[in-house]
Formats: structure tokens, C-alpha cells, sequence
């Protein structure tokens, strides 16, 4: 089955992104371009969650629909910010739950190291690995994806701030999703 997605968008509430991004226009603009299925954006950050709360629908799939039936994955990207071995370090992640409930339990954890509701696409000063370990500790069923990689400042292979390979940046904690979708 061929599914074409979109699975790393932000919100209103991101810094540089139009502020007409809602739920509906999200939809509208996906079915003009041939998308199947899309990624919520900016999941953890407060007024968007609750949008998201009350426009979409679980069915305990890890698909949440809208009032029409469109597809929506709880999506959110997070900017890394830490120094590993000597150097500065600016990776950004996707991460992909499969429930509000996963959603809440990982909102718990980035709070306490940190803010939510300055940007959709937060901060922090902790590693990839530290990531990995936070939202496993969670559940398994969440992923974490490497957004961007080859942009030259907030990337996994960034040239300004990255790695020159994956299991640089995630060491241990790399998983087989991870892989394939870098393949």
C-alpha cells in the first residue's frame, strides 16, 4: 500500500509559520496536494495540544481523524542544544506518539527540563541519547526521527553543528525505524 505523508509541519505557534495554521486548512491543503495522511505539529506546546484535543479523534489506531475522517499522526520536532565531544551540538528530531495519553506522559517529561510554550519547535540542552532514553522510558511505541539532516546549522549532519554519522549522535540508543528511514 503507497501512503503518501507528511510527517514533519509545525503550527501557528512556531516561530515562522503563518498564523492561518489550523486544523481545517491543514486538511483543506493536504487533500489539494495528494497527502494521505499528516503529522499534527507542535503536539506539546499548550494552546496547540488543546486545539488538537478537541479537533481530533483517537480510535486507539494511532490515527487520529478529524470530524471528516482525514488522518492525522501526533507529531511534534524538538532542537537539541548540547556539547558532545568538545563541540557544540544543534540536531532537531521529530517525534512521533501514538495517543494523547503518550502525548501527556511526554509533555510531563520536557517540562521538567525545560519550556513548552514559547515556540511549537522547543529547545533543550540535553543530548539525542538523553531523548532516546526520555521517550523510551515513556514507550516504546514512540519514535524519534532525525529532522533535516543535512541542513548546515540544526542537523544530524550539519556541517555547522552535527555529526558525521548517526551513531555519533545517537550512539547505543540507535534504533532500526531511524535506520530505515535514513536508507
Amino acid at each position: 500500500m503507497k501512503v503518501i505523508a507528511d510527517l514533519h509541519i509545525h503550527s501557528r505557534y512556531a516561530q515562522a509559520c503563518s498564523k492561518a495554521i489550523n486544523i481545517e486548512n491543514l486538511e483543506k491543503y493536504a487533500k489539494v496536494k495528494g497527502l494521505d495522511i499528516l503529522g499534527t505539529g507542535d503536539f506539546a506546546h499548550p494552546l496547540w495540544n488543546k486545539e488538537l484535543k478537541d479537533k481530533l479523534t483517537e480510535d486507539g489506531s494511532g490515527i487520529l481523524r478529524t470530524k471528516s475522517g482525514f488522518p492525522f499522526i501526533l507529531q511534534m520536532e524538538i532542537s537539541n542544544m548540547y556539547s558532545q565531544g568538545g563541540k557544540g551540538r544543534r540536531v532537531h528530531n521529530i517525534i512521533l506518539a501514538k495517543s494523547f495519553d503518550v502525548v501527556d506522559q511526554i509533555i510531563e517529561a520536557l517540562l521538567k527540563r525545560g519550556r513548552l510554550d514559547y515556540d511549537g519547535r522547543p529547545i533543550f540542552g540535553f543530548s539525542c541519547v538523553e531523548l532516546v532514553e526520555m521517550m523510551k522510558g515513556i514507550s516504546e511505541d514512540i519514535e524519534i526521527i532525525p529532522s533535516h539532516v543535512w541542513t548546515p546549522w540544526f542537523s544530524l549532519f550539519g556541517s555547522k553543528s552535527g555529526f558525521d554519522s548517526i551513531e555519533d549522535c545517537f550512539k547505543d540508543r540507535l534504533s532500526i525505524f531511524t535506520l530505515l528511514r535514513l536508507a
